[in-house]
């Protein structure tokens, strides 16, 4: 597993690098991050600084595991709130992903069953 985190305005803090691992190993739970061609581009970072509205902070996750990819982004006003809403969005990507995967598989098994039916064991 690879992890690139790339800071843009703001600084890398040893707390904010621990927070985006964390919420990146909680990924595991769906997506196999261990897999030795995982690679995880996470950018965090300020993307304005208005005097009015606030600063709006920006989360990005790119995750490519054994050739399938998956990325989601949030903009919010705090940085932790965009960087746990961009991970539930990969977690909700990557579950449909698998439910796609696991349907196809029940289809291709139903079929080979009803063609397999119709042979005799002599």
């Amino acid at each position: 597993m690879n992890i690139n985190i790339k800071t843009t305005s703001i600084e890398l803090t040893a707390d904010l690098k621990a927070y985006v691992e964390k919420r990146v190993e909680s990924l595991s739970k769906i997506i196999d991050i261990s897999h030795p061609t995982a690679v995880i581009r996470v950018e965090v970072g300020k993307t304005t600084e208005h005097h009015r509205s606030g600063d709006i902070y920006r989360a990005e996750f790119h995750v490519r595991v054994e050739g399938v990819e998956y990325y989601a982004s949030s903009e919010r006003d705090e940085l932790y709130t965009a960087i746990d809403e961009t991970r539930d969005e990969l977690l909700r990507q990557a579950r449909k992903k698998k439910g796609r995967m696991h349907d196809l598989f029940e289809r291709g098994a139903r079929s080979l069953k009803k063609r397999l039916k119709g042979i005799k064991p002599w």
